[in-house]
């Protein structure tokens, strides 16, 4: 039985200070809630999957869920198909891509959460891949995707650990914001949501809202970028981009 797509998408997996997840799991708890016993974990996006799983095991079972990781599984499509909730761990955004891609899972994931209505949570990379392109990812491109276009769970991309230009630096190379300001410089780009570490955006069926402990930066093709507090609604967000931008 389908409902509305849920979706957590966090921008970092720890914060200075904390433990895996540590900052979210509250957010977690409440997003999963009491029906969902156990979670889909992909690791696609790190080298040691093994390791990776593990660590996301420890986290989600103090939570109270169990957690099968999908690299573990002869037929990661059908792990997919039976799966409660999806956690897809950060790491290189171009590995995690090539890999749904690789095993088939791009379609597989998409009808699952905007079909079946299972929960979807992500974080750094995994948020990446949740939007429409890896486009504005920050990692290097160790490796070949097929294409940049993402699971288009929204539509609209997101640029997680987003950093805000440090005024004391004597860094040359671009800031942040002028990377993206680059990536709006060709046409039908869609609007960019610059996470930034801490932050993280809960969508619930045609609700989008900031949660968190810090900010995000809204950047949209033609205007000048803004700045949005936890708490701010960003529902519009998920209507056609094309109307947003100029």
């Amino acid at each position: 039985m389908g409902g509305p797509r849920r979706l957590l998408l966090v921008s970092n997996s720890t914060l200075h200070g904390g433990g895996y997840l540590g900052h979210c799991q509250q957010h977690i708890k409440s997003f999963l809630g009491e029906k969902v016993k156990r979670v889909l974990f992909v690791p696609y996006a790190l080298h040691d999957r093994d390791a990776y799983a593990r660590t996301a095991r420890e986290k989600f079972e103090s939570l109270g869920y169990g957690l099968d990781s999908i690299h573990e599984s002869c037929d990661p499509v059908e792990a997919v198909r039976k799966s409660e909730a999806i956690f897809i761990g950060g790491g290189n955004t171009f590995r995690l891509l090539k890999a749904l891609y690789d095993n088939s899972l791009i379609p597989e994931i998409r009808k699952r959460v905007l079909e079946d209505g299972i929960p979807y949570m992500g974080s750094s990379a995994g948020t990446n891949v949740a939007t429409v392109s890896i486009n504005t990812t920050n990692d290097m491109p160790i490796v070949y995707p097929p294409c940049l276009q993402a699971l288009g769970l929204v539509p609209f991309n997101i640029n997680p650990h987003y950093l805000d230009p440090d005024v004391k630096s004597t860094h040359m190379g671009e800031t942040r914001e002028e990377r993206i300001r680059q990536y709006h410089e060709e046409p039908d780009t869609p609007p960019v949501l610059g996470l930034r570490e801490g932050a993280m955006l809960l969508v619930e069926g045609d609700k989008a809202t900031l949660q968190g402990v810090t900010g995000a930066r809204l950047f949209l093709r033609g205007k000048k970028p803004t700045e949005h507090e936890p708490g701010t609604d960003f529902s519009f967000l998920l209507i056609d981009s094309n109307s947003l931008t100029l």
